[in-house]
Protein backbone atom coordinates (compact mmCIF):
# COMPACT_ATOMS: atom_id res chain seq x y z
CA UNK A 1 0.00 0.00 0.00
CA UNK A 2 1.77 3.48 -1.21
CA UNK A 3 2.16 6.05 1.56
CA UNK A 4 2.83 9.57 1.47
CA UNK A 5 6.47 10.51 1.34
CA UNK A 6 8.29 10.46 4.72
CA UNK A 7 8.06 14.27 6.27
CA UNK A 8 4.97 15.03 4.90
CA UNK A 9 1.14 14.46 5.39
CA UNK A 10 -2.35 15.16 4.29
CA UNK A 11 -4.45 18.06 4.98
CA UNK A 12 -7.48 15.88 5.51
CA UNK A 13 -11.23 17.73 5.48
CA UNK A 14 -11.55 17.91 9.40
CA UNK A 15 -8.31 20.03 9.49
CA UNK A 16 -9.31 22.49 6.58
CA UNK A 17 -11.07 24.89 8.92
CA UNK A 18 -7.88 25.66 10.38
CA UNK A 19 -6.02 26.36 7.33
CA UNK A 20 -8.78 28.42 5.78
CA UNK A 21 -9.19 30.59 9.34
CA UNK A 22 -5.42 31.30 9.15
CA UNK A 23 -5.46 32.59 5.54
CA UNK A 24 -8.67 34.53 5.75
CA UNK A 25 -6.66 35.99 9.10
CA UNK A 26 -3.72 36.66 6.89
CA UNK A 27 -5.10 38.37 4.14
CA UNK A 28 -7.37 40.41 6.12
CA UNK A 29 -4.08 41.71 7.63
CA UNK A 30 -1.83 41.73 4.89
CA UNK A 31 -4.89 44.42 3.55
CA UNK A 32 -5.04 46.53 6.57
CA UNK A 33 -1.19 47.39 5.96
CA UNK A 34 -1.35 47.90 2.07
CA UNK A 35 0.36 44.43 0.94
CA UNK A 36 -0.56 42.42 -2.56
CA UNK A 37 -0.43 39.04 -3.07
CA UNK A 38 2.82 37.38 -5.12
CA UNK A 39 2.54 33.58 -6.29
CA UNK A 40 6.40 32.35 -7.18
CA UNK A 41 7.43 29.18 -9.43
CA UNK A 42 7.87 25.76 -6.88
CA UNK A 43 11.32 25.60 -8.26
CA UNK A 44 13.63 27.78 -9.18
CA UNK A 45 17.29 27.70 -10.49
CA UNK A 46 19.59 26.26 -8.00
CA UNK A 47 22.09 29.32 -8.17
CA UNK A 48 19.27 31.34 -6.44
CA UNK A 49 19.58 29.83 -3.40
CA UNK A 50 23.09 28.96 -2.97
CA UNK A 51 23.94 32.41 -4.20
CA UNK A 52 20.98 34.22 -1.89
CA UNK A 53 20.82 31.67 1.41
CA UNK A 54 24.24 30.84 1.31
CA UNK A 55 26.52 28.19 0.50
CA UNK A 56 27.69 27.05 3.82
CA UNK A 57 24.16 27.26 5.50
CA UNK A 58 22.54 23.94 6.41
CA UNK A 59 19.67 24.23 4.01
CA UNK A 60 21.88 24.70 1.25
CA UNK A 61 24.69 21.92 2.33
CA UNK A 62 22.08 19.57 3.64
CA UNK A 63 18.47 20.23 3.02
CA UNK A 64 17.80 20.97 -0.30
CA UNK A 65 15.88 19.47 -3.02
CA UNK A 66 18.04 19.67 -6.16
CA UNK A 67 17.89 17.88 -9.49
CA UNK A 68 18.58 18.55 -13.07
CA UNK A 69 15.42 18.33 -15.50
CA UNK A 70 15.80 16.73 -18.95
CA UNK A 71 17.27 19.76 -20.14
CA UNK A 72 20.20 19.57 -18.37
CA UNK A 73 19.13 22.98 -16.13
CA UNK A 74 19.84 22.60 -12.24
CA UNK A 75 16.44 23.28 -10.27
CA UNK A 76 15.86 23.78 -6.76
CA UNK A 77 12.43 23.28 -4.83
CA UNK A 78 11.65 26.54 -2.98
CA UNK A 79 13.65 26.16 0.41
CA UNK A 80 12.42 29.54 1.78
CA UNK A 81 10.10 32.07 0.47
CA UNK A 82 12.14 35.32 0.42
CA UNK A 83 14.98 35.21 -2.69
CA UNK A 84 12.28 33.77 -5.18
CA UNK A 85 9.87 37.14 -3.87
CA UNK A 86 13.48 38.98 -4.33
CA UNK A 87 13.94 37.07 -8.30
CA UNK A 88 10.78 38.66 -8.97
CA UNK A 89 10.80 42.10 -7.78
CA UNK A 90 13.84 42.55 -9.90
CA UNK A 91 12.60 40.54 -12.93
CA UNK A 92 8.94 42.03 -13.16
CA UNK A 93 10.33 45.77 -12.64
CA UNK A 94 8.94 46.24 -8.67
CA UNK A 95 12.16 47.88 -8.42
CA UNK A 96 10.54 50.94 -10.83
CA UNK A 97 7.43 50.89 -8.43
CA UNK A 98 6.78 53.62 -5.30
CA UNK A 99 8.65 51.96 -2.81
CA UNK A 100 8.32 50.45 -0.09
CA UNK A 101 7.03 47.46 -2.79
CA UNK A 102 4.75 45.44 -0.21
CA UNK A 103 4.33 41.41 -0.95
CA UNK A 104 2.51 38.96 1.12
CA UNK A 105 2.23 35.05 -0.11
CA UNK A 106 1.44 31.35 0.59
CA UNK A 107 3.46 28.98 -0.65
CA UNK A 108 5.15 24.97 0.11
CA UNK A 109 8.68 25.01 1.18
CA UNK A 110 10.64 21.85 0.65
CA UNK A 111 13.90 20.81 2.65
CA UNK A 112 15.59 17.28 3.22
CA UNK A 113 15.47 17.62 7.34
CA UNK A 114 14.58 14.83 9.52
CA UNK A 115 11.14 14.91 10.50
CA UNK A 116 10.23 15.98 14.11
CA UNK A 117 7.01 17.90 15.67
CA UNK A 118 6.46 20.82 13.82
CA UNK A 119 9.00 20.24 11.14
CA UNK A 120 7.95 18.28 7.77
CA UNK A 121 10.17 18.25 4.41
CA UNK A 122 7.51 19.53 3.12
CA UNK A 123 5.93 22.42 5.15
CA UNK A 124 3.50 25.58 4.44
CA UNK A 125 4.27 28.72 4.73
CA UNK A 126 3.10 32.13 4.98
CA UNK A 127 4.80 34.91 4.64
CA UNK A 128 5.88 38.72 3.78
CA UNK A 129 8.23 41.10 2.35
CA UNK A 130 8.87 45.19 2.38
CA UNK A 131 11.42 45.73 -0.46
CA UNK A 132 12.86 49.08 -1.18
CA UNK A 133 13.04 51.25 2.90
CA UNK A 134 15.23 50.74 5.25
CA UNK A 135 13.44 52.82 8.01
CA UNK A 136 13.13 51.68 11.26
CA UNK A 137 9.55 52.17 10.80
CA UNK A 138 9.25 49.30 8.55
CA UNK A 139 10.38 46.91 10.62
CA UNK A 140 8.27 48.01 12.88
CA UNK A 141 5.51 47.10 10.19
CA UNK A 142 6.81 43.79 9.65
CA UNK A 143 6.77 42.90 13.16
CA UNK A 144 3.16 44.26 14.14
CA UNK A 145 2.19 42.06 11.38
CA UNK A 146 3.28 38.75 12.33
CA UNK A 147 1.98 39.54 16.32
CA UNK A 148 -1.22 41.20 14.94
CA UNK A 149 -2.03 38.04 13.19
CA UNK A 150 -1.12 35.80 15.62
CA UNK A 151 -3.34 37.46 17.97
CA UNK A 152 -6.20 37.75 16.00
CA UNK A 153 -5.94 34.25 15.50
CA UNK A 154 -6.37 33.60 18.88
CA UNK A 155 -3.01 32.32 20.14
CA UNK A 156 -2.20 33.89 23.84
CA UNK A 157 1.36 34.01 25.85
CA UNK A 158 3.22 34.87 22.75
CA UNK A 159 6.83 36.28 23.20
CA UNK A 160 8.66 38.21 20.88
CA UNK A 161 12.63 37.41 20.92
CA UNK A 162 14.92 40.14 18.95
CA UNK A 163 18.42 41.06 18.17
CA UNK A 164 20.48 42.82 15.52
CA UNK A 165 23.30 41.44 13.82
CA UNK A 166 24.76 44.09 12.31
CA UNK A 167 25.67 44.51 8.76
CA UNK A 168 28.66 44.62 6.10
CA UNK A 169 30.31 47.15 7.96
CA UNK A 170 30.47 46.34 11.62
CA UNK A 171 29.79 42.15 11.23
CA UNK A 172 33.61 41.60 10.19
CA UNK A 173 34.99 42.95 13.24
CA UNK A 174 31.72 40.89 14.89
CA UNK A 175 33.68 37.69 13.36
CA UNK A 176 36.90 38.75 14.58
CA UNK A 177 35.50 38.54 18.15
CA UNK A 178 33.67 35.47 17.90
CA UNK A 179 36.35 33.15 16.56
CA UNK A 180 38.64 34.82 19.15
CA UNK A 181 36.35 33.41 21.44
CA UNK A 182 35.89 29.91 19.77
CA UNK A 183 39.30 29.15 19.21
CA UNK A 184 40.18 27.94 22.68
CA UNK A 185 37.29 25.81 21.95
CA UNK A 186 38.42 23.67 19.04
CA UNK A 187 37.96 20.45 19.76
CA UNK A 188 35.03 20.23 22.27
CA UNK A 189 32.47 21.66 19.28
CA UNK A 190 30.55 19.73 17.08
CA UNK A 191 31.65 18.58 13.76
CA UNK A 192 29.10 21.20 11.92
CA UNK A 193 30.58 24.18 14.22
CA UNK A 194 34.10 22.51 13.69
CA UNK A 195 33.40 23.76 10.23
CA UNK A 196 31.51 27.07 10.49
CA UNK A 197 34.37 27.96 12.86
CA UNK A 198 36.46 28.58 9.32
CA UNK A 199 33.69 29.06 7.17
CA UNK A 200 31.01 31.06 8.73
CA UNK A 201 31.31 31.94 12.16
CA UNK A 202 28.02 33.28 12.89
CA UNK A 203 26.36 30.46 12.58
CA UNK A 204 28.30 29.11 15.75
CA UNK A 205 25.11 30.93 17.60
CA UNK A 206 22.68 28.92 15.51
CA UNK A 207 23.60 25.45 16.86
CA UNK A 208 21.39 23.62 18.13
CA UNK A 209 23.62 20.71 19.39
CA UNK A 210 23.17 20.58 23.47
CA UNK A 211 26.72 20.09 23.89
CA UNK A 212 27.30 23.47 22.34
CA UNK A 213 24.90 25.30 23.84
CA UNK A 214 26.98 26.18 26.98
CA UNK A 215 29.38 28.08 24.26
CA UNK A 216 26.63 29.95 22.83
CA UNK A 217 25.49 31.14 26.21
CA UNK A 218 28.84 32.74 26.89
CA UNK A 219 29.48 33.52 23.22
CA UNK A 220 29.89 37.89 22.46
CA UNK A 221 27.11 39.62 21.93
CA UNK A 222 26.47 41.22 18.32
CA UNK A 223 24.61 43.97 19.84
CA UNK A 224 28.19 45.12 21.70
CA UNK A 225 30.12 45.39 18.37
CA UNK A 226 27.65 47.28 15.89
CA UNK A 227 28.62 50.55 14.02
CA UNK A 228 26.91 53.79 14.84
CA UNK A 229 24.56 53.20 12.31
CA UNK A 230 23.23 49.65 12.79
CA UNK A 231 22.90 50.79 16.69
CA UNK A 232 21.12 54.26 15.80
CA UNK A 233 18.60 51.86 13.96
CA UNK A 234 18.65 49.14 16.79
CA UNK A 235 18.02 51.81 19.28
CA UNK A 236 14.77 53.27 17.38
CA UNK A 237 13.46 50.10 16.21
CA UNK A 238 12.96 49.33 20.17
CA UNK A 239 11.80 52.49 20.94
CA UNK A 240 8.83 51.63 17.61
CA UNK A 241 8.50 48.72 19.82
CA UNK A 242 8.05 50.16 22.97
CA UNK A 243 5.45 52.74 21.96
CA UNK A 244 3.00 50.27 20.33
CA UNK A 245 3.43 47.77 23.87
CA UNK A 246 4.47 44.74 22.33
CA UNK A 247 6.50 43.08 25.00
CA UNK A 248 10.32 41.91 23.50
CA UNK A 249 13.28 40.03 24.74
CA UNK A 250 17.24 40.83 23.41
CA UNK A 251 18.26 37.19 22.60
CA UNK A 252 22.20 37.85 21.82
CA UNK A 253 21.71 33.94 20.57
CA UNK A 254 19.16 34.76 17.81
CA UNK A 255 21.15 35.35 14.53
CA UNK A 256 18.18 33.38 12.01
CA UNK A 257 19.63 30.32 9.62
CA UNK A 258 20.13 32.42 6.75
CA UNK A 259 23.23 34.21 5.17
CA UNK A 260 20.99 37.16 3.73
CA UNK A 261 20.12 38.51 7.17
CA UNK A 262 21.37 41.75 8.57
CA UNK A 263 20.49 44.28 11.33
CA UNK A 264 17.22 43.47 12.88
CA UNK A 265 16.39 39.50 13.01
CA UNK A 266 13.26 38.37 15.12
CA UNK A 267 11.21 35.39 16.08
CA UNK A 268 7.65 35.12 17.77
CA UNK A 269 7.45 32.04 20.12
CA UNK A 270 5.02 30.10 21.49
CA UNK A 271 4.16 29.86 25.49
CA UNK A 272 5.99 26.20 24.92
CA UNK A 273 9.92 27.98 23.70
CA UNK A 274 11.82 25.87 22.32
CA UNK A 275 15.12 25.74 19.85
CA UNK A 276 12.59 24.70 16.89
CA UNK A 277 9.22 26.37 18.14
CA UNK A 278 9.53 30.02 16.53
CA UNK A 279 5.84 30.34 14.43
CA UNK A 280 7.07 33.57 12.83
CA UNK A 281 10.63 33.98 12.19
CA UNK A 282 12.52 36.76 9.86
CA UNK A 283 14.76 39.75 9.83
CA UNK A 284 16.33 42.09 7.46
CA UNK A 285 18.32 41.11 4.31
CA UNK A 286 19.35 44.64 3.33
CA UNK A 287 22.05 43.14 0.91
CA UNK A 288 19.99 40.44 -0.76
CA UNK A 289 19.38 42.56 -3.60
CA UNK A 290 22.26 43.92 -4.94
CA UNK A 291 23.91 39.90 -4.64
CA UNK A 292 21.11 38.80 -7.12
CA UNK A 293 22.35 41.38 -9.43
CA UNK A 294 20.48 44.82 -8.39
CA UNK A 295 20.96 47.93 -7.09
CA UNK A 296 21.65 48.47 -3.32
CA UNK A 297 18.19 47.88 -2.02
CA UNK A 298 17.09 47.18 1.64
CA UNK A 299 14.35 44.88 2.58
CA UNK A 300 12.47 42.98 5.66
CA UNK A 301 10.43 39.86 5.97
CA UNK A 302 9.09 37.38 7.64
CA UNK A 303 7.94 33.77 7.31
CA UNK A 304 5.34 31.53 9.01
CA UNK A 305 5.25 27.95 9.23
CA UNK A 306 1.19 26.89 8.57
CA UNK A 307 1.55 23.64 10.03
CA UNK A 308 3.07 25.08 13.36
CA UNK A 309 0.40 27.45 14.04
CA UNK A 310 -2.09 25.38 13.86
CA UNK A 311 -0.66 22.80 16.62
CA UNK A 312 -0.45 25.49 18.59
CA UNK A 313 -4.27 26.50 17.92
CA UNK A 314 -4.97 23.32 19.35
CA UNK A 315 -2.77 22.68 21.64
CA UNK A 316 -4.56 25.93 23.37
CA UNK A 317 -8.21 24.81 22.23
CA UNK A 318 -8.68 27.47 19.96
CA UNK A 319 -12.45 27.23 18.40
CA UNK A 320 -12.45 27.59 14.07
CA UNK A 321 -15.47 28.36 12.47
CA UNK A 322 -16.84 24.99 10.18
CA UNK A 323 -15.20 23.90 7.30
CA UNK A 324 -18.86 23.79 5.60
CA UNK A 325 -22.51 25.26 6.84
CA UNK A 326 -24.80 22.40 8.20
CA UNK A 327 -26.45 20.84 5.34
CA UNK A 328 -29.78 20.28 3.71
CA UNK A 329 -30.57 16.97 3.32
CA UNK A 330 -32.75 16.03 1.16
CA UNK A 331 -34.10 12.32 1.16
CA UNK A 332 -36.34 10.68 -1.79
CA UNK A 333 -38.60 7.38 -1.84
CA UNK A 334 -39.10 5.98 -4.78
CA UNK A 335 -38.11 6.29 -8.80
CA UNK A 336 -39.85 9.41 -9.39
CA UNK A 337 -39.16 11.12 -5.98
CA UNK A 338 -35.57 10.69 -6.90
CA UNK A 339 -35.78 12.75 -10.33
CA UNK A 340 -37.68 15.20 -8.35
CA UNK A 341 -34.98 15.36 -5.22
CA UNK A 342 -32.32 16.24 -8.21
CA UNK A 343 -34.32 19.69 -9.37
CA UNK A 344 -34.83 20.67 -5.63
CA UNK A 345 -31.36 20.25 -4.79
CA UNK A 346 -30.41 22.14 -7.78
CA UNK A 347 -32.97 24.81 -7.15
CA UNK A 348 -31.55 25.36 -3.68
CA UNK A 349 -27.95 25.25 -4.24
CA UNK A 350 -28.28 27.95 -6.97
CA UNK A 351 -29.51 29.55 -3.76
CA UNK A 352 -26.23 29.50 -2.13
CA UNK A 353 -27.61 26.65 0.35
CA UNK A 354 -24.94 23.54 1.07
CA UNK A 355 -27.20 20.30 0.15
CA UNK A 356 -26.70 16.67 0.05
CA UNK A 357 -28.83 14.00 -1.80
CA UNK A 358 -29.10 11.12 0.55
CA UNK A 359 -28.07 7.66 -0.82
CA UNK A 360 -30.80 5.50 -1.95
CA UNK A 361 -32.20 3.69 1.10
CA UNK A 362 -35.25 1.25 1.27
CA UNK A 363 -36.35 3.00 3.96
CA UNK A 364 -37.11 6.85 5.09
CA UNK A 365 -35.64 5.37 8.54
CA UNK A 366 -32.05 4.69 6.94
CA UNK A 367 -31.90 8.19 4.76
CA UNK A 368 -33.03 9.69 8.40
CA UNK A 369 -30.13 8.14 10.20
CA UNK A 370 -27.97 9.29 7.03
CA UNK A 371 -28.76 12.78 7.50
CA UNK A 372 -28.06 12.60 11.29
CA UNK A 373 -24.53 11.46 10.29
CA UNK A 374 -23.94 14.27 8.29
CA UNK A 375 -24.98 16.55 11.03
CA UNK A 376 -28.10 18.41 8.97
CA UNK A 377 -29.67 21.15 9.82
CA UNK A 378 -32.77 19.99 8.32
CA UNK A 379 -34.32 16.92 5.91
CA UNK A 380 -36.34 17.54 2.96
CA UNK A 381 -38.62 14.57 2.67
CA UNK A 382 -40.05 13.64 -0.99
CA UNK A 383 -42.46 10.44 -1.20
CA UNK A 384 -45.40 9.91 -3.35
CA UNK A 385 -47.74 11.92 -1.27
CA UNK A 386 -45.59 14.90 -1.39
CA UNK A 387 -45.52 14.51 -5.36
CA UNK A 388 -48.81 14.43 -5.65
CA UNK A 389 -49.61 17.26 -3.23
CA UNK A 390 -47.58 19.38 -4.37
CA UNK A 391 -45.16 20.02 -1.02
CA UNK A 392 -41.55 18.48 0.42
CA UNK A 393 -41.81 17.42 3.89
CA UNK A 394 -39.75 19.64 6.10
CA UNK A 395 -37.95 18.10 9.18
CA UNK A 396 -35.96 20.10 11.45
CA UNK A 397 -33.38 18.06 13.18
CA UNK A 398 -32.62 20.31 15.87
CA UNK A 399 -36.21 20.69 17.19
CA UNK A 400 -36.98 17.35 15.78
CA UNK A 401 -40.52 18.65 14.49
CA UNK A 402 -41.93 17.96 10.79
CA UNK A 403 -44.54 20.30 8.66
CA UNK A 404 -45.59 19.63 4.91
CA UNK A 405 -44.19 23.46 3.19
CA UNK A 406 -44.03 24.48 -0.46
CA UNK A 407 -40.88 24.49 -2.16
CA UNK A 408 -40.82 28.51 -2.19
CA UNK A 409 -41.83 28.49 2.02
CA UNK A 410 -39.53 25.78 2.57
CA UNK A 411 -36.77 28.15 1.18
CA UNK A 412 -37.86 30.87 3.29
CA UNK A 413 -37.72 28.89 6.19
CA UNK A 414 -33.59 27.56 5.39
CA UNK A 415 -33.51 31.50 5.29
CA UNK A 416 -34.53 32.46 8.16
CA UNK A 417 -32.82 29.78 10.00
Amino acid sequence: MYRAPRGTTDIVPEDQSYWRAIERHAVAVCKKFGYQRIDTPVFEAAGLFSRSVGEDTDIVEKETYTFQDRGGDGLTLRPEGTAPVCRAYLERGMHNLPQPVRLYYFCPIFRYERPQAGRYREHHQFGIEAIGDGDPLIDLEVIQIGWTLLREIGLRSLSLAINSIGDSECRPNYHKHLKEYYQGLLGKLCEDCERRFERNPLRLLDCKRKTCQPYVEQAPRSIDHLCSACMDHWVVMLGHLDSLDIPYRVDHRLVRGLDYYSRTVFEIQPPNEASQSAIVGGGRYDGLIQELGGRPTPGIGFGSGMERIIANMKQQELAVPRGLPRPVVVTALGEGARLYSLKIAEYLRNEDLSVLLAPSRPSLRAQLRYASSMDARCVLIIGDEELENGVIGFRDMDKGEQKQLTVADALTALRED
